[in-house]
């Protein structure tokens, strides 16, 4: 059965249109609270459900230690879960969803060796082993290895890069982290 109404002029369309669209988006909103999922314009959906996060100390166990990684990685992990979750409260270790772990490795190694057997580029890796946990669903618990690089030419003193390096690195783990953890892929 259609129904089909037709209306002269194009303001009354275009209020309509307006009216069809906003009840769709009502529908849709409505539909995704039926199943107690909560979407976020950065992708997570987060049972409406979890009110609180916790993030561990991750304690460096790598072979070659940077006395600060533990530190800036566990401190960058909380700004990021806290600004692209919505979950303002932190708690110490009992959150609702938890991340706990440790940094495995840090390398550095060269890369695009020239004819002459000299290295054109190094690479600096970080892994981290990072065992999430849902305590309101625990289909999504994982532990997994976290690992990131960022290449460097052999022209650049690694000293003076070395923190920019890290850097970078622990954004694009820390971006797979919150894609695992909370969008799900």
């Amino acid at each position: 059965m259609y129904i089909c109404i037709q209306i002269s002029g194009g303001q009354s369309m275009r209020k309509i249109q307006f009216i069809i669209l906003l009840f769709a988006a009502v529908l849709c909103c409505n539909s995704c609270k039926l199943y107690k999922v909560s979407y976020s314009m950065t992708g997570a959906s987060i049972s409406p459900d979890v009110k609180t996060f916790s993030v561990d100390y991750f304690p460096n166990k790598a072979p070659l230690v940077v006395p600060y990684l533990s530190s800036l990685f566990t401190e960058r992990l909380t700004d990021y879960m806290r600004s692209k979750t919505g979950l303002i409260q932190m708690t110490d270790n009992n959150g609702d969803i938890r991340f706990e772990g440790q940094i495995t490795g840090y390398s550095q190694r060269p890369i695009d060796i020239t004819s002459d057997e000299v290295a054109a580029s190094n690479r600096l890796t970080i892994e981290i082993r990072v065992k999430y946990t849902n305590t309101k669903d625990d289909k999504y618990d994982f532990t997994s290895t976290f690992s990131n690089y960022a290449d460097y030419s052999t022209e650049v003193n690694f000293d003076s890069a070395e923190e920019s390096l890290i850097n970078d690195i622990l954004d694009k783990i820390i971006e797979d982290i919150y894609n695992k953890a909370l969008v799900n892929w």
